[in-house]
C-alpha cells in the first residue's frame, strides 16, 4: 500500500519528500505526478515504505504537519478508480439536419 501526501509545495522534489519520510523507515518509492500540459507538479504525491508499521508511524506523525510553508495532508492512498472508457467527449460529426446547415 502507499501513502497519499497532499497540499505539497510546487517546489518539492522526490529527494525532499524521501528525506522527510525516511525519518520513519525505509522509503521504497516516491512519485510526484505532473500536469500533462504544463509539466508542473500537481501539489500531491505518493510514498511507498517497506512496512505497514512504518507507513502508520509516518502518517500519524506527518498528517497536518507544516512543511515548506504548507500543512500536509497525509493518509493511506485509496485504490485508483477505474474511470472506464465510456462517456463524455463528443467531438464526432453529427449526421443530421442540424449539422448540414451552411
Amino acid at each position: 500500500m502507499s501513502i497519499y501526501v497532499g497540499n505539497l509545495s510546487y517546489e518539492v522534489t522526490q529527494e525532499d519528500l524521501s528525506a522527510v519520510f525516511a525519518e520513519y523507515g525505509s522509503v521504497k518509492r516516491v512519485q510526484l505526478p505532473t500536469d500533462r500540459e504544463t509539466g508542473r507538479l500537481r501539489g500531491f504525491g505518493f510514498v511507498e515504505m517497506s512496512s505497514d508499521a512504518e507507513e502508520t508511524a509516518a502518517i500519524e506523525a506527518l498528517d497536518g504537519a507544516e512543511w515548506m510553508g504548507r500543512d500536509m495532508k497525509v493518509n493511506k492512498a485509496k485504490p485508483r478508480e477505474d474511470r472506464g472508457s465510456g462517456g463524455g467527449g463528443g467531438g464526432g460529426r453529427r449526421n443530421d439536419s442540424f449539422s448540414r446547415r451552411y
